[in-house]
């Protein structure tokens, strides 16, 4: 084993051949034996067996292997060292497996270490984009599981902070490819990353390139398959791709093929669905990625069927006023509940799908189910004033921080709600019904409103919906209905709004189950 000075006596040699230094094999091959030293040998192999491995390419295998030994040294500093030297060896050939090392060095559990790792990975990308990424995706596809979420953790948070200059359109494109063999096999938490990625690509901005998108999760989503609810998996992979496909979706980019699926799937089935995610409501989830979707949904093929379908489901939501004895009182039934989020989504839904078969409830319907589903629209519309009166009045006054407050804050929602549902229900009594009035969903940012929108929300305060077709209530119009005293007076305070849950199952389920990887160092 060679000594300090005989490290630096070598290093001597080959620093002062300059360009012949390829003519001194001998030195060379001491500076590697340098790595079977002590500490202070190793360090400076460390840093001597970088500098001149470009003159010797014969010896190429015997210096990558003698750097890579130094990487797992014992000593954290003198693993840094070698790292640190790692992108000097990422020359032609070579850098692919360089590429391979440094990725599998990604599982370091040291804070310092990872970070050289990340710096030297995005030095070689640098150098060779697809060269690197070809040795990250080998990793990602045959590593070990740490090392196959690490890797997919670094693309998808360093790939955005590369130049166009690297990121070219053939990167992008490899990118692609090799995201779609991965994504035949991947996890929840995975395809989610995944399509950050994806998503980020200057090349995927593109309609086409949007579509391209909607249609791999399309297949992730797995469309063409017998939807089970009872199964928490095939529920819960549905709702995560569908989550992953909404903010695709736009005019030009249709969500036809979704919205089909969960008018003929899961509308039917909706209270059978069960999910994995704590504390989740699946139903609501759903029917809220409906409402979202619903907007952009194009020509369907069973649209009239579809519609029946989602309108079974309403009713269901839209319960029948109480019977009442003959002093008027309540006949002993109690008072229904109404589920206004539930409500939001499906009336919501039916409003944007009914504007592509604008006589569903006139000429599609039979006048018994047609007058039924007045009673319905009526009867929630009462309780609804009351519920729009009680947080105007609870909420009247209050700015700033006392908004901030998670009671208020609750009650600021549950208005956007009942403001939400009363626009879409006068729509909906106009005779004909109509599908004119815009609104924006309660969990949605509120987009900046034109005029007609304003004045839409405006006259959320008005009435219930007119019993004849006219121009529509004043809007100083209080209300037309006053429930009988009792009704509708549930307690505020007890409102729940249900917020959206993340998929949080782990690796090993059912859609993210992966084969065994080989273990160890494959270097």
């Amino acid at each position: 084993m060679p000594t300090v000075e005989e490290l630096y006596r070598n290093y001597g040699i080959l620093a002062d051949a300059t360009e012949t230094a390829g003519q001194h094999k001998d030195a060379y091959q001491v500076i590697l034996d340098g790595v079977k030293g002590g500490a202070k040998e190793k360090r400076l192999a460390a840093q001597f067996i970088p500098k001149f491995f470009k003159h010797f390419p014969e010896l190429a295998d015997s210096a990558i292997n003698a750097q890579l030994d130094l990487c797992e040294d014992e000593d954290v500093s003198i693993r840094r060292q070698a790292i640190k030297e790692l992108p000097q060896f990422a020359t032609g050939d070579n850098l692919p497996r360089v590429a391979d090392i440094l990725t599998q060095l990604l599982q370091s559990d040291d804070s310092a270490e990872f970070n050289l790792v990340n710096n030297a990975l995005l030095s070689i990308f640098k150098m060779d984009a697809k060269g690197t990424l070809g040795g990250l995706f080998s990793q990602i596809l045959q590593g070990e599981d740490i090392v196959r979420e690490r890797a997919i953790k670094f693309l998808s948070t360093k790939l955005k902070t590369l130049p166009e200059e690297v990121m070219t359109k053939e990167v992008e494109e490899f990118i692609l490819t090799e995201s779609k063999k991965v994504l035949e096999d991947v996890t929840g938490e995975e395809f989610n990353l995944f399509m950050k990625i994806l998503s980020g690509l200057k090349s995927l901005q593109t309609v086409s390139g949007r579509q391209q998108l909607v249609e791999l999760v399309a297949e992730q989503a797995d469309l063409e398959q017998t939807f089970n609810p009872s199964d928490p998996d095939c529920v819960d992979r549905l709702q995560q791709c569908t989550r992953q496909a909404v903010p695709l979706f736009s005019k030009n980019v249709h969500s036809t093929k979704f919205v089909t699926y969960f008018c003929e799937h899961v509308l039917p089935n909706l209270s059978s669905l069960t999910t994995s995610v704590e504390g989740l409501d699946i139903q609501l989830e759903v029917l809220k990625l409906l409402a979202e979707m619903s907007s952009f949904c194009g020509d369907m093929e069973k649209l009239e069927s579809n519609l029946k379908k989602l309108f079974d489901k309403l009713l269901e939501y839209m319960p029948l006023p109480p019977e009442e004895a003959e002093n008027g009182e309540n006949a002993g039934n109690e008072e229904p509940k109404l589920q206004f989020s539930h409500v939001e989504c499906l009336l919501y839904s039916f409003h944007q799908l009914g504007r592509k078969l604008p006589d569903f409830l006139t000429a599609k319907l039979n006048a018994e189910k047609l007058k039924d589903f007045k009673i319905r629209l009526q009867y929630f519309a009462r309780g609804l004033q009351v519920y729009i009166r009680q947080l105007r009045l609870a909420l009247q006054g209050k700015t700033g921080e006392a908004l901030k407050t998670e009671e208020n804050k609750i009650k600021v929602v549950a208005l956007k709600i009942t403001n939400n549902i009363n626009v879409l229900i006068k729509d909906l009594f106009h005779i004909p019904p109509s599908y004119k009035s815009t609104i924006t969903l309660s969990w949605k940012p509120v987009q900046k409103a034109d005029a007609s929108q304003k004045r839409a929300s405006e006259d959320t305060t008005s009435s219930s919906p007119p019993k004849k077709a006219s121009a529509g209530p004043k809007r100083d119009a209080r209300q037309i209905y006053n429930p009988p005293s009792g009704k509708y007076s549930s307690n505020l305070g007890s409102f729940s709004y249900e917020q959206r849950g993340g998929f949080r199952g782990g690796r090993g389920r059912g859609w993210g189950g992966r084969g065994n990887r080989s273990r160890g160092r494959i270097y």
